[in-house]
């Protein structure tokens, strides 16, 4: 499979210049390894934690395996050898000279608890999620959010995105960059190796089979509130365990909770974070959609389109090592999709998977933009920016993504 230079491999290189370990952490599969070995291994050797005989050594010395392996080195799947954690902190100590290791592991509780316990000032921590649509179309970056609020854009290529096929087959490179990859065996796969391995060795999940009934569900449920009550009574586990699950979803990045924005505009608001699925090739799959044509057809639409919107804004954040400032707000008359805070600035950002947007499908946005003094954007599958009225232009649904101009390593 071809290479796809990452976005945040420059964010990686920025962090080297200050810290002496960088952790990428994420999904299984989200590229990682294949980032790591690409953009740096030339400085940096290669060793991979996952080979039971490397761990072997690591158990009997860990001391000689890191002096062995030299003063920089990437050190691959950490979370096999979490002990090398408290030995990276002695040499770091001894010697604070930025860019030594480079680590990656995937996401789970035990790891990021000795990261925070071990490594905490000299380690920046870096999310790789799934490919993102500016970095499949090898763009890097897009349009700010003024760019496109003040200027039309021009109909060519590189605007083109296919909706329909993104929501298909999502964002993970191998399905994504191989066309002859079958995406149902891949996500099943895919599945399975996260039920197996990864929430095994969190000792969170005991009932994989509910789990994944669970996970069934929360897929439903993209692009809603959450509503604790209802998960736990629909999949028969209790609200602390709804809780608990949940709660491995979003330390595993397959899941991220946007939270209500706390103005309210002198309006009453609801206070329930929206859950969104990540990937929606994922979530689609888990919904039973087996064509591009069922899918686009089906009443999952709006909601899967809204939830790759979320998720393109989170990758763009987390592609440049920045908390994402993304909301959303709802109101008993009125509610928006997404609210993303910019430099102080606010931009309201709704999603419909219509090709023919016309004022009617702002209306909400309209109100709240009027109630927040904010411009809006609808997102939607046109290649062509174009005015709405009231401060709000329809864009193309993949370059609603504002710019993240503030960097905050998550140490």
């Amino acid at each position: 499979m071809p290479y796809l230079p990452r976005s945040l491999a420059t964010t990686v290189r920025r962090a080297m210049r200050t810290f002496p370990v960088v952790l990428i952490t994420g999904p299984r599969q989200t590229g990682k390894t294949t980032l790591l070995r690409e953009e740096f291994e030339g400085s940096h050797p290669y060793v991979s934690l996952e080979l039971p005989s490397v761990r072997d050594i690591v158990r009997e010395d860990a001391k000689s395996f890191l002096a062995e392996v030299g003063p920089r080195a990437i050190l691959d799947e950490i979370q096999y050898a979490p002990q090398l954690l408290h030995y990276l902190k002695e040499e770091v100590d001894g010697n604070r000279h930025p860019g030594r290791w480079l680590l990656s592991g995937s996401q789970d509780f035990a790891l990021m608890k000795g990261v925070s316990q071990t490594l905490a000032g000299r380690m920046a921590v870096l999310p790789l999620h799934p490919l993102s649509v500016s970095e499949v179309l090898r763009t890097g970056t897009v349009p700010s959010l003024d760019a496109l609020l003040n200027a039309n854009l021009n109909s060519d290529g590189a605007l083109q995105f296919d909706l329909g096929d993104w929501l298909f087959r999502g964002g993970y490179p191998e399905p994504r960059i191989n066309p002859d990859v079958d995406r149902g065996l891949w996500m099943e796969s895919y599945l399975q190796t996260y039920l197996e391995r990864d929430l095994r060795a969190m000792e969170q999940v005991g009932d994989l089979e509910t789990f994944r009934a669970f996970f069934s569900l929360v897929c439903a449920s993209t692009g809603q509130e959450l509503n604790f009550a209802r998960l736990g009574r629909d999949v028969g586990i209790s609200a602390p365990t709804v809780r608990r699950w949940l709660n491995v979803l979003v330390a595993s990045r397959l899941v991220h909770l946007l939270p209500p924005h706390h103005r309210n505009f002198g309006k009453r608001i609801r206070k329930s974070p929206k859950v969104h699925v990540m990937d929606p090739g994922l979530a689609g799959w888990m919904l039973g959609y087996q064509s591009r044509a069922s899918l686009m057809q089906g009443p999952a639409l709006g909601a899967l389109a809204e939830s790759a919107v979320v998720a393109e804004l989170v990758k763009a954040a987390g592609q440049t090592g920045s908390r994402p400032q993304f909301f959303h707000w709802r109101s008993s008359s009125a509610e928006v999709d997404i609210v993303a805070e910019v430099d102080g600035q606010l931009y309201g950002i709704e999603v419909k998977a219509t090709r023919t947007p016309t004022p009617r499908h702002a209306e909400h946005l309209r109100k709240w933009c009027g109630l927040a003094g904010a411009k809006g954007l609808l997102a939607c599958q046109i290649d062509r920016s174009q005015g709405l009225g009231h401060g709000i232009r329809a864009v193309p649904w993949h370059l609603s993504v504002p710019p993240c101009p503030v960097a905050k390593f998550t140490a």
